[in-house]
């Protein structure tokens, strides 16, 4: 057909060239997220995963997780900082996959921008596979997409979804948990990806703060804070499993800690947590601060420096911190599971917070 100076898929907006090297680019990183498993590598159509690796379980259950990183996107464009933001995304997937018990298997991600620039969108791959590193997964593939005229030229946005494995006897849940069982606290790494369109709400817009702002209650700029990646909790979860009982995990995220401790509380029980137990990061108390926030907003909103929970008899608790200490983690006992009375919700909060 003869050449014309018709429309071109260019023209529209999209550069193909730029996905290519992108792709180029983000394959290093790529490679050092894997498994023996994984079969191949990134450029095909599908991942492919060896799952002749489930043999030695007798009764696999599969379990499959997917979310993204909410506005904390706009922190990290604001920033120009892109190699971080995976380590939200891998965390917010694979530590919900824990919670029953599922060993994180292997992770896809789906990357949209308004303008591909092949080194930002590397570095975010990268930040996605140093995530997947730290969990124990694999990934195994994904998908950039060039949205021109929908997003702005600096406008991205991302999200993933993870698969698991637990043998069926193993899976942790409401079941399993009795009277007098502990709840343990584990420290979260600040504000991980939720609550951040309230936070930016407080911070940025109505009180007009900068993220070059240096924050003496928090000993770093602002940005530095509110950028700080979500803690990935899944192999710390999974030595609790090998090494001690545990009954149940609550990863605390959108709703907060007691709205998400309630999902693994069974009827007729009820769980008690004491704030006095802990002190929450200052990031907590200048957004309540700041923006004159009830405390019972933040906690739905917040994660208020308890990134997960989890349920385990009284006798596992010493084993269960001592591990934790090993691996660099912060925990601490927060409170205790007993029977629901007339009135009751299954998370009762008591106290105020120390310090």
């Amino acid at each position: 057909m003869p050449e014309t100076n018709g429309a071109s898929y260019a023209a529209a907006g999209v550069d193909i060239e730029a996905g290519d090297r992108a792709v180029t680019l983000m394959k290093e990183w790529v490679r050092k997220a894997s498994r023996p498993e994984v079969v191949g590598g990134i450029g095909g159509f599908a991942g492919l995963f060896d799952a002749s690796a489930l043999k030695r379980y007798e009764r696999p259950l599969l379990a499959s997780a997917t979310d993204g990183v909410g506005t904390k996107v706009d922190i990290a464009r604001r920033m120009g900082v892109y190699d971080t933001i995976g380590h939200d995304l891998v965390g917010m997937v694979v530590d919900d996959l824990v919670v029953c018990g599922a060993e994180p298997l292997f992770m896809t991600d789906y990357v949209c921008v308004g303008k591909v620039h092949p080194e930002r969108v590397a570095a975010i791959v990268k930040g996605i596979a140093e995530g997947c590193v730290l969990a124990g997964c694999a990934l195994v593939g994904g998908e950039t997409a060039e949205h021109p005229g929908l997003l702005g030229a600096d406008d991205f946005d991302v999200a993933g979804a993870g698969t698991g494995v637990v043998e069926a006897d193993a899976m942790l849940g409401a079941d399993r948990i009795r009277t007098g069982d502990a709840v343990l606290a584990i420290e979260s790494s600040g504000l991980h990806s939720n609550g951040y369109s309230l936070v930016r709400h407080v911070l940025s817009e109505a009180n007009g703060w900068a993220l070059d702002r240096e924050v003496a209650e928090l000993g770093r700029t602002l940005g530095e804070e509110l950028l700080e990646p979500t803690k990935i909790y899944a192999l710390d979860c999974l030595a609790l499993t090998r090494t001690t009982e545990v009954h149940a995990f609550a990863h605390i995220t959108g709703g907060g800690l007691a709205n998400n401790l309630a999902r693994v509380v069974p009827d007729g029980l009820n769980a008690t947590v004491d704030r006095s137990t802990w002190v929450p990061a200052p990031i907590f108390g200048l957004v309540g601060v700041e923006g004159r926030i009830e405390r019972s907003e933040l906690e739905r909103t917040l994660n208020m420096g308890v990134g997960m929970i989890a349920v385990l008899p009284q006798d596992s608790v010493e084993v269960a911190l001592s591990v934790l200490a090993d691996r660099g983690v912060d925990a601490w006992v927060a409170g205790e599971v007993g029977a629901r009375e007339d009135g009751d919700g299954a998370v009762r909060m008591i106290g105020d917070y120390a310090g």
